[in-house]
């Protein structure tokens, strides 16, 4: 059992940064999917950003080149740090973990560990 919890969310201006931050418990994860996740207001829930066993990364088109996702396997945590930030960015945001192999195009429904969500809100 992996039990994940978001930090660092708020509010922002746009073109502002913020950076989201979230610990596990219970297991290592370093072999891990990692994953950050969004759902903005009316939307679906959709990958923003996510790093594989090896540390290889995987961004959204709307976010790439603004946003970082790094994870430290000593803390067992996992960053993502945004900058120029969006109104559009505007969403709740949840970390999860899966144990596939499979990472870069994993879809939502198949990370079993989710954070609570915290909440991000960009001006304009």
């Amino acid at each position: 059992e992996v039990l994940l919890v978001e930090s660092g969310g708020g509010s922002a201006q746009a073109g502002g940064s913020l950076r989201l931050s979230c610990s596990a418990s219970g297991s290592t994860y370093g072999e891990y999917c990692l994953g950050w996740f969004r759902q903005r207001p009316g939307k679906e829930r959709e990958g923003v950003a996510r790093v594989n066993g090896y540390s290889g990364t995987t961004y959204a088109d709307s976010v790439r080149g603004r946003f970082t996702i790094s994870r430290d396997i000593v803390k067992n945590t996992l960053d993502l740090q945004m900058d120029s930030l969006k109104p559009e960015d505007t969403a709740i945001y949840y970390c999860a973990a899966s144990r596939s192999d499979f990472c870069s195009g994993l879809p939502p429904e198949l990370f079993p560990y989710w954070g609570q969500g915290t909440q991000v809100t960009v001006s304009s």
